[in-house]
């Protein structure tokens, strides 16, 4: 009775903080928002670090409004046991703050302890169709190995795009393969200005083609670096101590050519290592092959394990360090979830009253003096 109490004040005096706001949006001005979310389906790996994580950080020290989203939601479209989804979330929570994410500066917060991501969706739902769904890709790929598929998992692009428009976020930094879920986000904002009025922004993708895209698996060379893939040697997690990181470095697959060069096409293997190493020390791949003439691969692999630990181990420790305080974890995503809420209600609640009609009191007042009038 409570929350529901508060989430009415809440709701209603969003309706006066926010009519000033909402009134801006009108003139189709924006002030740029960034939006990003992350599954917590366990630790982090370089290829997530690199990918996505970094990329937060830098747009955050550029002086940008950053929301980061741990997106539970999401990942109870596949089976979750729920104290391993808790201790995910918290483990999310830790690895990105130790990784950079600065909690006074950008808004770090738990999906699920914002109603109004479910609520839009729901509303956007409504206006998409199983057409247009049916075009992404990755519920295809998903659920070929799931004998009964759960709706959830068809339709979580569309609370991907609620969690995009919720916010009225302007851009979107995504890896590639997530480009068309932005699109969809896109789609579906041009749907509902049009049908409802100008309401939100048309998000942009903000997409990285660089070498911090292409991190690939340290066991099969031909694809990219996964939390999926079973072999656990395939990937350099940020939890993994300093003997695992040299362990999987030294079981990496490469090639018979002793030389260490910068073959992508052709020498999958080595120039893999050598972008993590570029990425991890800001050095070219060239200036690190000259670094490495007269070395093999087998003692240039030494080399990568020893910036990999160098750069890992401090996170790494943070982390650890972290996980130790789970109260103050639980703290900073409460405080993360209701700044995301406050800034949720006021699109919320212009959603709404689009949608479902103005619920003010002189809108009540004057239904009830029309009823008085025909009776």
């Amino acid at each position: 009775m409570l929350k529901i109490l508060r989430n009415s004040i809440r709701s209603e005096r969003s309706r006066q903080k926010c009519k000033g706001i909402n009134e801006y949006s009108q003139q189709i001005q924006y002030r740029k928002v960034l939006f990003s979310g992350i599954q917590p389906t366990g630790s982090v790996h370089v290829g997530n670090y690199f990918g996505a994580i970094q990329r937060w950080i830098e747009l955050q020290n550029s002086g940008n409004q950053m929301l980061c989203s741990i997106a539970d939601l999401h990942s109870i479209t596949l089976p979750q046991d729920p104290k391993q989804l808790r201790e995910n979330t918290l483990l999310m929570a830790a690895t990105l703050i130790a990784c950079g994410i600065d909690i006074k500066r950008s808004i770090l917060f738990q999906q699920s302890k914002v109603s109004m991501h479910a609520e839009l969706c729901w509303v956007l739902a409504s206006i998409t169709t199983m057409a247009r769904l049916a075009h992404l890709p990755q519920f295809k790929e998903k659920s070929e190995s799931l004998k009964n598929v759960p709706l959830g998992l068809y339709i979580y692009p569309v609370l991907q795009a609620a969690d995009i428009l919720l916010y009225k976020a302007t851009d979107v930094p995504v890896g590639q393969d997530q480009a068309q879920h932005v699109q969809l986000a896109q789609n579906l904002a041009r749907i509902f200005n049009n049908q409802f009025g100008q309401t939100f922004p048309i998000p942009r993708v903000l997409v990285s083609d660089g070498p911090s895209q292409r991190i690939k698996s340290l066991r099969d060379p031909a694809k990219k670096m996964s939390k999926s893939h079973q072999d656990c040697k395939s990937r350099l997690n940020i939890l993994d101590n300093p003997d695992m990181l040299l362990e999987k470095v030294k079981k990496s697959v490469t090639d018979f050519t002793s030389e260490v060069t910068y073959e992508p096409e052709t020498r999958p293997g080595v120039s893999n290592l050598i972008n993590i190493h570029s990425l991890f020390t800001g050095k070219t791949p060239d200036e690190i092959c000259k670094e490495a003439a007269g070395l093999d691969t087998g003692k240039y692999k030494l080399v990568v394990a020893d910036v990999v630990v160098e750069k890992l181990t401090p996170i790494r420790n943070q982390v650890l360090r972290l996980l130790k305080e789970p109260a103050y974890l639980d703290e900073i995503l409460k405080e993360g979830s209701d700044r995301a809420a406050d800034l949720a209600t006021c699109c919320w609640t212009e959603v709404t009253d689009k949608v479902f009609g103005s619920d003010s009191m002189r809108d009540v007042k004057s239904v009830t003096s029309t009823a008085d009038a025909q009776m």
